[in-house]
């Protein structure tokens, strides 16, 4: 009952009567049968005895459990004949080592219930597409409580981002909010998205639309991901809200140089876009600042002043 309900209701039962108008800031008093048209003035509503309503709900309620145990009978019974079959009568002990999961919302209720079950550690790679329109703004809302949990129970989190995501209002805004053990890393490049719970249970993609995930429970799997998230880490940049690119060599900044090497191995400039995490139009503005800056009148031209320049080679 909301309190707008209560207050109309006790009215109607000392007044016999009130306005159907007023009922609009109170659905519950319609939603639990506690007012019902005056049989002389359909503009007004007269209440029900609470008791008369209350046995009306838990008739509904009754019917409702009867339904719900009759379905239980039911898929007992179907799914007996489907185990004669198999012929397989036990019930599996173990958690299957791979499982998958169909539909962000099954997504996000199994990874919800891994976190959950955490007490020690969440590590993450969120490529820049899950921080991008309504649904990456969704995810950030989900994700936010089940991390501040894990971090109260003395948890750790720890992820990856690409450079392009290091000022994002949704990013910097987590950051902003989360209390506890909680740090992000930067790096040109990133895998697709992974989620390692406690270093016992993943979560990856199943498919490029975001809406198949794989859950993976097998240990090799999971020390496999685990070793490359260190690794990457070990490599990535920490990232604070106002970090500054270190000095660029020879006027290349660190993000030309990462297009620079993407270039040189023969990539378009869509396929240069995607990997860094940025829109095609960008990435073409830095190709053509790096061409400016070695001197490049065409493509072919660049690749070439590229290997010549030297800013790929390994730094002392």
């Amino acid at each position: 009952m909301c309190p707008a309900g209560t207050r109309l209701y006790e009215q109607a039962l000392r007044d016999g009567r009130i306005a159907a108008a007023h009922t609009r800031q109170a659905p519950c008093l319609l939603r639990f049968g506690l007012l019902e048209p005056s049989v002389e003035d359909v503009a007004l509503l007269e209440p029900v005895p609470p008791v008369v309503a209350l046995h009306r709900l838990l008739r509904t309620s009754a019917a409702r459990v009867a339904e719900e145990r009759a379905r239980e009978t039911r898929l007992a019974e179907t799914f007996e004949r489907l185990m004669r079959v198999d012929g397989r009568r036990t019930i599996p002990t173990q958690t299957p080592a791979l499982r998958l999961l169909s539909g962000t919302e099954r997504i996000n209720e199994a990874i919800t219930e891994a976190v959950e079950d955490a007490r020690h550690e969440l590590l993450c790679v969120q490529p820049n597409t899950h921080y991008s329109g309504p649904r990456g703004e969704r995810a950030h809302v989900v994700a936010m409580a089940r991390d501040q949990a894990l971090l109260d129970r003395g948890g750790r989190i720890r992820t990856l981002y690409q450079h392009t995501q290091r000022h994002l209002p949704l990013v910097l805004a987590r950051y902003e909010q989360l209390r506890g053990d909680v740090e992000a890393r930067t790096l040109d490049e990133v895998t697709d998205r992974l989620i390692v719970v406690d270093r016992t249970v993943a979560f990856v993609p199943a498919g490029k639309d975001a809406l198949m995930a794989l859950e993976v429970r097998h240990p090799a799997l999971i020390s496999y991901f685990s070793t490359t998230f260190d690794r990457l880490w070990r490599l990535a940049t920490p990232m604070y809200p106002k970090a500054a690119q270190p000095p660029s060599p020879n006027g290349i900044t660190p993000r030309q140089q990462a297009i620079a090497r993407l270039l040189v191995e023969g990539h378009t400039d869509a396929v240069i876009a995607d990997r860094l995490g940025m829109n095609i139009r960008t990435a073409r503005v830095h190709i053509a600042k790096l061409a400016a800056t070695l001197g490049s009148d065409s493509r072919a031209q660049l690749g070439y002043l590229i290997a010549r320049s030297g800013i790929l080679d390994p730094g002392p």
